[in-house]
């Protein structure tokens, strides 16, 4: 390609076009309405809101404003087993969608898992709504790469999530980029500074190995401007809107209000203490961490064993490692594990399983079932700590949402060795109950950023070249 065909590849499509919603029914809530009405008006928007406010009506009521107004197609994505429910969801609010997993565009909404997107064709699609939004929090992810590629240059985008991750700028800047505003770096360089007083978020090469690729680089840590808090969340405002409740959006909460969640701390002591050792002490590190974690692997899955063999209703089992969900597999007779090895379809048929009773124990990893899945008839929730705080939320708010009737028993399983990994979540949650009030404060106070998306322009060689 030249190099106009390069910059017209690269660039997104500027300006707004949305409009005034042509399709606003009765069973959405006044402020589920209130989003949908902001969204479609944006024309590319992004709703933040909590688990079990609604997310998959919304996105739906939104689909079929933009199919009715522009009588074009759009895709919704979403992750794996999502599809099949955001189906059921649409067939009981009365909304025509379409499953495809073949590239196929059967409807004027089509529903496809993320997995599948490689084999759709965006010329075919005048919109593209996100579930689980999440997805795009790595700046360097294929899959993100992927996804602001398809909608590049659509007119219509709409991202849903339950919340960013804690103090993770760097999604708020993908998010952005996806949705044809201020690019990653773009945000970095305007809003924030990093101990390296550049605005390069890697240095990275590509080394070649026979057929095998890495990636080395150090990114640094950012942090914004002093200057710049408010405007920086007035800009993310101005593109998204962030709901933990109704009354955020000065509406009443009744209906919405969720049933006590009761935590529960259980220390496994281990029965040797870790190589090299003589007593048990703090694992220090992600190595020591991981080394811990492995060397327990049969006493925490025992108790984990223990508590679920003591519970009557269904259990919701949330590991980490392999080995933890075989061994749990085998010690729990009447459960499921849904593992990586497993295909799509297998994965997604147990998991409909569990939802209709067919299995009292689901035994799986976060990164496989903890997104967009409702699983409300279940309120004991098993788990082993982990770092990451937004899958240790997503996993919890699968059960404990918006619509669960009982309280939540939620029991983390974990060694004395593993302290330093509940203090690390706990100072996350902190995070990010401070960066979901920001974004609840300044709702209402847009600031836009003109993004400098000259593209159109026609550059001139100069005569002495």
């Amino acid at each position: 390609m030249d190099y106009s065909q390069f910059i017209e590849a690269k660039s997104q499509i500027g300006g707004d076009f949305g409009f005034d919603p042509v399709f606003m029914p009765d069973f959405l809530f006044d402020f589920q309405k209130s989003l949908v009405e902001w969204a479609t008006r944006k024309g590319r928007a992004g709703i933040f809101a909590d688990c079990g406010l609604g997310k998959t009506p919304m996105q739906l009521v939104w689909a079929e404003n933009v199919a009715r107004q522009t009588n074009g197609n759009i895709l919704i994505l979403t992750p794996l087993a999502v599809s099949y429910q955001t189906c059921r969801e649409a067939e009981k609010f009365g909304i025509e969608v379409h499953r495809s997993g073949d590239g196929s565009a059967p409807g004027k909404i089509t529903v496809a898992n993320y997995e599948r997107l490689s084999k759709f064709d965006p010329a075919q699609f005048v919109g593209c709504v996100c579930d689980e939004s999440s997805i795009l929090k790595s700046f360097d992810g294929v899959r993100r790469q992927q996804i602001t590629d398809f909608m590049r240059k659509m007119k219509y985008r709409l991202l849903c999530t339950a919340t960013a991750a804690p103090n993770d700028f760097i999604e708020l800047g993908t998010s952005s980029e996806a949705l044809g505003y201020l690019g990653h770096v773009d945000m970095l360089s305007r809003f924030f500074k990093n101990e390296n007083g550049n605005a390069i978020t890697a240095q990275y090469k590509r080394r070649h190995h026979g057929k095998d690729h890495q990636w080395f680089g150090d990114v640094g840590k950012w942090r914004l401007k002093g200057h710049a808090a408010v405007p920086f969340w007035k800009w993310v405002c101005s593109w998204a809107l962030a709901v933990r409740k109704p009354s955020d959006m000065g509406f009443d909460d009744d209906g919405f209000i969720l049933p006590p969640l009761v935590e529960h701390d259980i220390v496994v002591n281990a029965h040797t203490p870790r190589p090299g050792f003589l007593f048990e002490l703090p694992a220090v590190g992600l190595r020591e961490q991981r080394e811990e974690r492995r060397h327990t692997i049969r006493e925490r899955c025992e108790r984990v064993a223990e508590i679920a063999g003591n519970t009557t209703g269904p259990v919701l089992v949330w590991c980490h490692l392999n080995p933890e969900g075989d061994l749990l597999e085998s010690l729990i007779p009447d459960s499921v594990q849904i593992s990586g090895a497993d295909s799509d379809d297998s994965k997604e048929a147990a998991f409909c399983a569990f939802v209709d009773g067919g299995y009292r124990v689901l035994i799986t990893k976060p990164k496989i079932g903890a997104w967009g899945l409702n699983f409300q008839h279940c309120a004991d929730i098993i788990t082993f700590p982990s770092h990451s705080y937004e899958s240790y939320y997503q996993a919890i708010r699968r059960c404990w949402r918006f619509g669960q009737k009982n309280p939540v028993n939620v029991t983390m399983v974990h060694t004395e060795g593993e302290s330093e990994i509940i203090q690390n979540l706990q100072r996350k949650a902190d995070q990010a109950d401070r960066m979901f009030s920001n974004l609840v404060n300044y709702m209402g106070q847009a600031l836009s950023v003109n993004v400098g998306n000259n593209g159109h322009i026609k550059g001139e060689i100069p005569s002495w070249m």
